[in-house]
């Protein structure tokens, strides 16, 4: 399996209204932290997350995080 390319080394901060997400889980994506479609054809797939009340998020760009879509300070140790 290739691994994700790192979309940068810091998590992205964002604010969330209640709903469904598709968090880019192969780093190809213009729209980071979010899926474009860019993994088409590819091995991965989005990660589909929900939320439930409005709420500031830290979501992992470095695509190397254990609790995806969440940042766990993985990318510190690229």
């Amino acid at each position: 399996m290739d691994k994700p390319l790192i979309a940068a080394k810091i998590p992205a901060q964002v604010y969330l209204e209640p709903g469904q997400y598709f968090w880019c889980a192969c780093g190809k994506s213009s729209n980071q932290p979010f899926c474009n479609g860019s993994h088409r054809g590819g091995e991965f797939t989005p990660v589909i997350f929900k939320i439930e009340e409005k709420q500031d998020t830290w979501l992992c760009q470095c695509k190397q995080t254990k609790n995806p879509p969440y940042c766990d300070g993985t990318h510190k140790t690229l």
